[in-house]
């Protein structure tokens, strides 16, 4: 499935209908009234959250969605039709933004909710409902209401527990590869990820949501690379793992390229927790693995983990200690 996260829509919904001008003709009744009935209401405009979806892609070759409009009433007192509504699906993590995505309208966070972008608009009144002692045979109708009409900005933001940084080829794709069941595409060149990738990581009888996303590079917030498309899936992660190659000379500026670049896009991530990792510790010899560990944690004044990606050295301290985190933010929350 390929993967869309950001959309724009057209959404219109439909009209009420018309009310009726109709008189009762019956034998023997001579002054039978007004009996026209009332319109029917214009369908809505919903969007609803649903399972099993990670992506926008439906919306791709669709961007305009346009309801019914209400049936017109008749006579002998018959309201028209009502019509049904039209409902977009969306998967969780989807945000609404008005036509210029300056304001968020609605952030579906769990499966189930729903938003009625669009109300429908309200069917007019037949002539039956202007009958008075004065006017026994009013010829007064109402037209329907008309509906609403919007363009709206769809945004998908993963919902995810931890969120990969790293540059290109730090072996995110490889580390979650190992410890989940996702399959990202894998190769010794940059930009191999294209798409964000999600893998849910199962540690000491539990489990969390991972998310890979494509490697930033510096200037990613100005659009340089793939970052800037891709940094708004990590802003609901609670923790980051912080992925650094250690077969790097300088350990210490591909760390700062990456907080720079996390700073200058959102406060909001600069503010998580992060877990700064040393990967590919495979390829090393001891002595250079502490020296290059010892390097880094001086310069972050942190804890540097060391794991292999390939061999699975230290992947189960890393995802204990992610775990850890987890567990201590949702006690913070409850």
């Amino acid at each position: 499935m390929k993967f869309l996260d950001e959309v724009k829509v057209y959404v219109k919904s439909g009209d009420g209908g018309g009310g009726c001008v109709s008189f009762r003709r019956e034998k023997f009744v001579e002054y039978g009234g007004p009996d026209g009935g009332n319109g029917g209401k214009g369908g809505d405009i919903i969007i609803r959250c649903v399972d099993a979806l990670n992506t926008l892609i439906d919306f791709r070759y669709q961007q305009h969605f346009k309801a019914q409009t209400g049936e017109s009433g008749m006579g002998r007192n018959k309201s028209g039709k009502s019509r049904d509504p039209i409902i977009l699906q969306v998967p969780v993590g989807t945000e609404v933004l008005d036509e210029h995505a300056d304001e968020v309208l609605f952030d579906f966070t769990e499966v189930g909710q729903e938003l009625k972008i669009c109300k429908g608009g309200d069917g007019g009144l037949g002539n039956a409902n202007f009958k008075s002692s004065v006017n026994q045979a009013p010829t007064k109708s109402t037209p329907g209401w008309p509906g609403e009409e919007k363009w709206v900005w769809l945004r998908l933001k993963l919902i995810s527990d931890v969120g990969l940084v790293g540059l290109p080829n730090a072996g995110k794709s490889t580390l979650l590869s190992r410890v989940t069941a996702a399959k990202p595409k894998i190769a010794d060149y940059p930009f191999t990820t294209l798409k964000p990738q999600l893998g849910v990581v199962y540690i000491d009888q539990s489990e969390f949501v991972m998310a890979d996303i494509p490697g930033l590079i510096e200037g990613a917030h100005l659009g340089v690379g793939l970052g800037d498309k891709f940094l708004k899936h990590i802003e609901r992660c609670k923790v980051l793992i912080h992925l650094i190659d250690i077969t790097q000379e300088d350990v210490i500026k591909p760390y700062q390229t990456i907080r720079d670049e996390l700073e200058n896009y959102s406060e909001v991530l600069t503010e998580k927790q992060e877990i700064i990792v040393l990967n590919k510790i495979d390829t090393l010899t001891q002595e250079e693995i502490k020296e290059k560990q010892q390097i880094l944690s001086d310069y972050v004044d942190n804890k540097v983990l060391l794991v292999s990606g390939v061999s699975g050295e230290g992947l189960e301290q890393l995802l204990r200690a992610t775990k850890k985190i987890i567990d201590e933010s949702h006690n913070i929350q409850s």
